[in-house]
């Protein structure tokens, strides 16, 4: 009779354990499609921010390039404004320029020897 009872008694546990069990599976595998979901959701967003970032990358690169092409025009036009005012000091001050020419080469020899 003792059999019975402890039988009886193992049935309703099985059964409360089974319950248990199976309401576990059912979270488990909730939460598994939440993590798929939030796995999909984080991928959509960090797809959507690299875009967003290579835009804003891209822009500044026209930027500066942009920028670079403007300076590299005004160095240009700098350039081309000196040489002509160098000319022109030649032209009109030869003497003067040998002599600064001359002055700065003893100044270079001096201290080249020391």
């Amino acid at each position: 009779m003792s059999y019975s009872i402890f039988q009886s008694g193992r049935s309703r546990r099985n059964g409360t354990f089974h319950n248990l069990e199976s309401g576990i599976e059912e979270q488990i595998e909730a939460l598994r499609d939440e993590l798929a979901e939030l796995t999909r959701l984080v991928g959509k967003s960090s797809r959507h921010q690299s875009e967003k970032i290579r835009s804003q990358a891209g822009a500044g690169y026209e930027e500066l390039l942009g920028r670079s092409e403007d300076l590299l025009r005004e160095l240009q036009h700098g350039y081309e404004r000196g040489t002509t005012e160098m000319r022109e000091t030649v032209r009109k001050h030869p003497l003067a320029t040998i002599g600064a020419a001359a002055a700065f080469g003893l100044a270079i020899a001096f201290l080249a020897r020391r």
